[in-house]
């Protein structure tokens, strides 16, 4: 089970990897403006109890944060502190935060950040070769205690060699597209990607697939109720 927090719900597309974001996609189905940036019921979900007085939110997994948006947007800085204070409220958590806008963290950063919070994981997404060399250095140059990059969708071949040589990334995970526009994602970006990681000795997880998949020059059509999982079959994984 995927535990997800999104305390606030709404984004603007701001590069590639947005395009065909599936947030958008599932917002259209019921006429819903996706710009819109609004606070959801669940806003206080980590600090919310059942009767006996316990949380309602109790795992040893993940809480993945923002995942209908983003949690560096301009509109949520007003709401953004309650949020790390819940953060520091339940130390039991781990907290997930995957993002476009690492370039926002300084100015995001709660007052008593220092050199980051045990129980927070910021993950940059860089989609191609000109987001990571764009958000990658700025990653690295913030004090955050566990750092993890994502290419996905992941749209070309994506050299970041430098940037795990400096020994802060603890994971790379990559993943195609989904949906019916989905673009293609070659399986061999997914392997370059890969012997860089095994390179550095750092982690490595194929998330997925993608709806268009391409493998020793073939496309395959994947539907989405497979696509995890046939990207554990290939068994790559570090």
């Amino acid at each position: 089970m995927i535990n997800l927090w999104n305390a606030w719900h709404g984004c603007h597309k701001i590069s590639a990897g947005c395009q065909n974001c599936y947030m958008f996609r599932r917002d259209a189905k019921y006429g819903k403006d996706s710009t819109v940036v609004t606070k959801t019921a669940n806003f206080r979900l980590p600090i919310m109890k059942k009767k006996d007085g316990s949380y309602k939110l109790q795992t040893t997994d993940y809480v993945y944060v923002c995942m209908t948006s983003d949690f560096f947007i301009e509109e949520a800085d007003d709401w953004r502190s309650d949020v790390w204070k819940m953060m520091k409220i339940r130390l039991d958590l781990n907290f997930y935060i995957v993002t476009k806008r690492i370039d926002r963290f300084d100015e995001c950063k709660p007052h008593d950040w220092n050199d980051g919070y045990d129980n927070v994981t910021i993950c940059s997404t860089c989609e191609n070769q000109e987001m990571a060399d764009y958000r990658l250095p700025i990653f690295l140059s913030l004090p955050i205690k566990h750092k993890e990059i994502i290419h996905e969708p992941m749209l070309e071949a994506i050299d970041i060699n430098k940037y795990l040589e400096s020994g802060q990334i603890e994971n790379v995970i990559c993943g195609g597209e989904s949906g019916d526009s989905a673009r293609p994602c070659n399986y061999e970006w997914i392997l370059n990607t890969r012997e860089q990681c095994k390179k550095w000795e750092v982690p490595f997880y194929f998330k997925q697939t993608g709806a268009n998949f391409i493998k020793d020059g073939k496309t395959y059509k994947i539907p989405r109720a497979i696509q995890m999982s046939q990207a554990r079959k290939a068994n790559i994984d570090l």
